[in-house]
């Protein structure tokens, strides 16, 4: 089952798929509400999930997907490769995560492979996973500090964002030089993106 909230996307796929003697599109869905609706109608053996959708995302349709039909293989196939966006799927149960450039004949091996229940990894996402699994476990950030790298993103500076929390230029030099350390950056940019990639801010 293809799910994509694009049509030309969808058909471009169901094209290639169905060109594939191995493999029968048994559907479609252009949303994460409607997979679950249809995965439940389909049974598929395999489907294909993008992530960002309106009307309910992939992530949150994986694990609904799966906690009906554990034996169900979903496998991301997005744009997106943060950390955070496949740490998320991953954890809600996807067997694989490929992009959107992955080529005809890698998408349709990792079909093939998933159907027989192995994971399936494009290379940049594996050397993701192995890297961050590697890293030491990244310090949480304090709620001060949270809302004062929130500030940052903003474009506040550091003397507005002492106004606008009530405490002094030097206490918010103080919670950002501590926010570098735990994140490993050096400067206000990098603070900002690598905690959005971590899913400390919202995007």
């Amino acid at each position: 089952m293809i799910v994509d909230d694009h049509p030309v996307v969808r058909e471009g796929l169901r094209g290639m798929l169905e060109s594939d003697p191995r493999i029968t599109v048994a559907g479609e869905a252009a949303s994460g509400d409607e997979a679950v609706v249809r995965a439940r109608e389909l049974v598929p053996d395999v489907i294909l999930m993008d992530l960002r959708m309106p009307g309910g995302d992939g992530v949150g349709a994986i694990s609904r997907i799966l906690a009906d039909r554990p034996e169900s293989r979903v496998i991301v196939l997005t744009t997106y490769e943060t950390d955070q966006d496949i740490v998320r799927a991953v954890e809600a149960g996807a067997a694989g995560y490929l992009l959107k450039d992955t080529s005809r004949a890698d998408l349709l091996a990792a079909i093939v492979s998933a159907a027989r229940g192995e994971t399936v990894l494009s290379p940049s996402v594996a050397t993701r996973l192995v890297t961050r699994m590697r890293a030491p476990v990244a310090e949480s950030l304090s709620r001060r500090e949270t809302e004062v790298l929130s500030l940052v993103a903003r474009g506040l500076t550091n003397a507005e964002i002492g106004k606008e929390l009530f405490i002094s230029e030097t206490t918010v030099k103080t919670h950002l030089l501590r926010v570098f350390g735990k994140l490993g950056v050096s400067d206000r940019t990098a603070a900002v993106t690598t905690a959005m990639e971590r899913g400390f801010l919202p995007r």
